[in-house]
């Protein structure tokens, strides 16, 4: 099995954004008055609290300004963070465009509100790249997104031997200098390691065998490349913990 030469998949720009809205605990609301942060969105994520909807033409469209009771114009923010102490540790951001609309045209659950969609704006690695609202919602969310974070700081607190196994998974020539390894992130399609240097860092993705469908099937998935890794020699003492 020559894994270093293994097809690496990766989510899209539209099941990013539905996992990092799924997973998220608070988001940032602008609009013309200021910024509001929302914190402990209790429940699955920002999903449950803001319903998108395609614009549609409303009476107050037609004014000349806009009117009192109207939608009003807004930006949602969400910070997608490593719940692992890597350096920098903000993985991506998600920005939401549209029209908020007011409690007259409010048909979901209390305590949350409706949006009309404009695009959704995924900013990561220092690039931006936007989707459409059909494109978002026919995208799935990660079967591993709303446990992630517990998986990665479990790993970091009690198996910090699987990091320095799934090392020898890592291409030789990233390892060489690197001061510090630990995992970033977790999805249906593998495991992204951050390995940090003197002055810079870089991410190591490994792919699974295949796609996890079900977040049961993820240790199996973990043992399978564990198991690859140890039948290969160690090429690094570097430490996951230093």
């Amino acid at each position: 099995m020559r894994l270093f030469n293994t097809p690496v998949a990766l989510p899209t720009t539209a099941e990013r954004i539905r996992s990092i809205l799924m997973a998220a605990d608070s988001m940032t609301v602008v609009t013309d008055e200021g910024r509001t942060e929302i914190s402990r969105l209790h429940g699955p994520g920002g999903t449950e609290h803001i319903h998108l909807h395609p614009a549609e033409p409303h009476p107050w469209d037609s004014g000349a300004g806009a009117a009192p009771d109207g939608p009003v114009p807004a930006l949602l923010e969400f910070t997608d963070i490593a719940p692992t102490p890597v350096r920098d540790r903000v993985r991506a951001r998600v920005f939401l465009g549209g029209r908020l609309l007011p409690a007259s045209e409010h048909s979901g659950p209390a305590g949350s509100r409706c949006m009309e969609f404009d695009r959704a704006v995924l900013e990561r690695a220092g690039e931006r790249s936007a989707v459409g609202l059909g494109d978002l919602m026919e995208a799935e969310t990660d079967p591993l997104a709303t446990c992630e974070a517990g998986m990665l700081t479990h790993m970091v607190d009690d198996h910090r031997d699987i990091v320095g196994l799934l090392l020898r998974l890592v291409k030789p020539r990233l390892t060489v200098g690197a001061r510090r390894a630990l995992p970033l992130a977790i999805d249906r399609y593998g495991i992204t390691l951050r390995l940090e240097y003197a002055r810079s860092h870089e991410d190591a993705r490994i792919p699974f065998p295949s796609p996890i469908k079900d977040v049961d099937q993820a240790g199996a998935r973990i043992h399978a490349l564990i198991a690859t890794a140890r039948h290969r020699s160690p090429r690094s003492r570097l430490l996951s913990d230093s």
